[in-house]
Order: C-alpha cells, then structure tokens, then sequence
C-alpha cells in the first residue's frame, strides 16, 4: 500500500504490483463511486497477479484512505485527472484500464484527454442518462444524506446484484438500528453530490483502443439493453460479454469469472 500526495491535504492511496512476466499487462482498476480497493483486493486482483499480470488498484480523493482537502469540490473532472496523474506517476506497464460503473466512464473520458493505455474494459459502463436514471442519480444524495449508505444499500442492494448473491448476503442487512445521517463533510457525501455532473455523452467513436465491455443482465436499477446495444456499436474496436448470472457489481458477485475474462482479453491483445 502506497500514497501518493497531489497537494497538501490530498492523495491518493493505491497499491500497485508490477507484472511478473515480460510483456504482460497491468490492470488499472477504477472504482465505483462508493466503492474501495477490496472491491478488487479481495479476489479478482490476486488472481491476476498468480497469472504473472500487474495490478494497480486505488480510491478516489474521498475514498478509503485518500484525503481532500474541505473546500475541494469531487467533481468527475477532478476524478478523471487523478487518474491521469497516477499513471503518469506510477507508469505502469502496459495498462489495460478497468472501471466498474461510473469508474468506466472515468477511465474512457481519461483515455480521450491522453493517458496512456494499451486496452479498456468497462464493466456495466454503457447507458444514457434519460429520466429513469436521473431519478436514480438524483436520489442517492438525498438517501445517503439521511440515512447514511446503510439507508442506501438496504433500499437498493437487491436490485443491483444477482438474486443469488443477494440471498447470500440478506443476513448483513435491514437491522433494527436507527439509520444515521452522513457527516455533509463526508468524502462519499462529496463525490455524490458531483456526480450528476458527470458526461455520459462520451464520443464513443474516438475510443480507437482495443474496449470490451461486460454487462450483467441482472443489474435492474441501471440496465438498459437497447442503450448497451446502441452504444457498443459505436465503438471501433470492440467485443462484449452479456452475463446472465450478475447485477451490477461484477467484481464482487462474480470475481473468479472476471479475473478469467480480464486475462484472457490481456492474452488476446499481447
């Protein structure tokens, strides 16, 4: 585990692992907007780095253990150049890019202002943002802002994952304690609310790179096939996998089956 300090009061803490083959690739994972490195940690990135790839994951400034300073405003933008400034700090070799969510849309809009990769992978990235969507988006603040995340993951959860996941994980939720407010200073408090700033209307088209794009069709709060299909065939180099068996949170629901499909994507392009 690393930190890297962009200006007093702000970092970045990431952990890297550079490959252990010649010529192999480096995952870079971005995260979801609430999401942390144990997203990756816990199985997908290990399983990576037996197969002799590097892995870098990181948090956002307001994430676990990357500070911001009080009056800096988590815009997307201020997000997708934190990126930018980590690969070049960091270098890493050969790196493949791959954001869950959101954290896609990150990494494609940080490909088209000039960092560095050799491939991207976006996982249930592809949507417009039309009425549905907006609601969703516009909601979560005020969810979080007063019932904290548990207030949002109790609401929600069943909806973004797959029903076997879901009933696994049933015990860890809707407990008799009071839902709390978050603290409005709150790093996820901050990167909610700027996110309905965030640009989905990315010009695919100048996405030259090698992009696969991997769909859970379990996800019932973000999906929507005809928007997947629309804006995957606007991108130029491009292959998918639509999986029946996820939601939205492939790297958690199923990470043994992302690990195979990162690697074998890295082996196809090497």
């Amino acid at each position: 585990m690393a930190t890297l300090t962009l200006s007093p009061g702000n970092a970045l803490h990431y952990e890297h692992t550079a490959p252990a083959r010649v010529g192999a690739a480096t995952f870079v994972c971005v995260n979801a907007l609430t999401g942390n490195t144990g997203a990756w940690e816990g199985v997908v990135a290990p399983a990576l780095r037996a197969q002799g790839f590097g892995t870098l994951s990181y948090n956002f400034r307001g994430q676990d253990d990357s500070p911001f300073s009080e009056d800096v405003a988590l815009t997307p933008d201020l997000i997708i150049d934190d990126l930018r400034a980590l690969l070049t700090e960091i270098a890493p070799a050969r790196p493949i890019l791959v954001g869950l969510s959101i954290g896609g849309l990150f990494a494609a809009h940080a490909v088209l202002r000039g960092a560095e990769a050799n491939g991207l992978i976006l996982l249930n990235t592809l949507r417009r943002i039309g009425p549905r969507i907006a609601w969703v988006n516009d909601a979560l603040p005020h969810l979080v802002s007063r019932g904290g995340v548990r207030l949002f993951l109790d609401a929600m959860f069943p909806l973004l994952v797959n029903e076997e996941f879901a009933a696994s994980a049933r015990k860890g939720f809707l407990s008799e304690e009071p839902y709390e407010p978050i603290d409005p200073k709150h790093g996820h408090m901050n990167l909610m609310a700027n996110s309905t700033a965030a640009d989905w209307d990315v010009p695919y088209e100048e996405l030259t790179l090698p992009v696969h794009c991997i769909t859970g069709l379990q996800d019932r709060v973000f999906l929507d096939r005809d928007d997947v299909d629309t804006l995957f065939a606007r991108l130029p180099d491009a292959t998918r996998e639509d999986w029946n068996d996820t939601g939205h949170l492939i790297p958690q629901e199923r990470p043994e089956k992302l690990a195979t499909a990162l690697a074998a994507f890295a082996e196809r392009r090497a």
